[in-house]
């Protein structure tokens, strides 16, 4: 990663994007990019260049595994998020997972991973 990561933020929920971003800013990161759907988020993947992302399991009716698979596929590194009760695919049962209420020192935690896995 570079010294100013771009990382993706792939949550529905509005809110907790915003609190989010607030801790990037806190850690004196640069703004992610966000996305609040499956889609946004694989078109976001596939246009710009990412660091490292955020992945929400539960995307309203949908599930973040189709955005989990792009990044694997282009070797970019992530974490999950949710709430919590998720099963992950064994697929990415290697990937760490930041469960809510966040607590800045788990996102860091897990941002610190991107760095040591590029």
């Amino acid at each position: 990663m570079t010294d100013a990561p771009r990382i993706l933020l792939v949550e529905d929920d509005v809110l907790i994007g915003m609190m989010l971003a607030d801790m990037f800013d806190a850690l004196g990161l640069p703004e992610p990019a966000q996305a609040t759907t499956k889609d946004d988020a694989l078109a976001i993947i596939a246009s710009e260049s990412i660091d490292g992302a955020l992945v929400d399991i539960n995307l309203g009716e949908e599930k973040g595994w189709p955005v989990a698979d792009a990044l694997t596929e282009r070797g970019i590194p992530f974490a999950f998020t949710s709430g919590g009760g998720d099963v992950i695919p064994a697929e990415h049962a290697n990937r760490r997972l930041v469960t809510k209420p966040f607590r800045i020192g788990d996102i860091e935690a897990a941002l610190d991973e991107f760095r040591s896995e590029t």
